[in-house]
């Protein structure tokens, strides 16, 4: 049988995001809402596809959400995100939330899903965006 929580290690860069759940974000039982750790991931993976398009952005999918641990009221938690594929006018962006007990230093991967989005100008029409550095244009 294999351990439902292995030992993982989060990401070595720092996180986008870092912020303690609150009981405003929290079902009757302090389990966090997963919208609200959704608009977590959102916010962090809107975070670099902004600062990778050098402008305004927009969410167009989500991808392969998946829930793997409750996160409760206190808990630090942590996003991370990663530009990880561009189009001519899309980026994709793989993104992690980790919680942390606020009395502990073990961190737990509580969620994963992968974000589109499309870079937009002043009218809301999409434009083009850069390649990711290193990449075959």
């Amino acid at each position: 049988m294999t351990d439902p929580n292995p030992v993982q290690t989060p990401p070595e860069r720092a996180p986008t995001i870092r912020v303690i759940a609150m009981p405003a974000d929290a079902n009757p039982y302090g389990d966090i809402f997963g919208g609200w750790l959704m608009s977590q991931m959102d916010l962090a993976a809107g975070s670099i596809a902004s600062r990778h398009s050098h402008g305004r952005a927009v969410t167009i999918a989500v991808e392969a959400m998946q829930f793997h641990l409750p996160v409760a009221v206190g808990d630090e938690v942590s996003v991370y995100a990663e530009l990880v594929r561009t189009g001519r006018t899309s980026m994709t962006i793989e993104v992690e939330a980790w919680r942390r007990h606020r009395h502990e230093e073990m961190m737990h991967k509580v969620t994963e899903a992968r974000f589109t989005f499309v870079a937009i100008d002043e009218h809301r029409r999409s434009r083009p965006v850069a390649p990711i550095e290193g990449s075959p244009a």
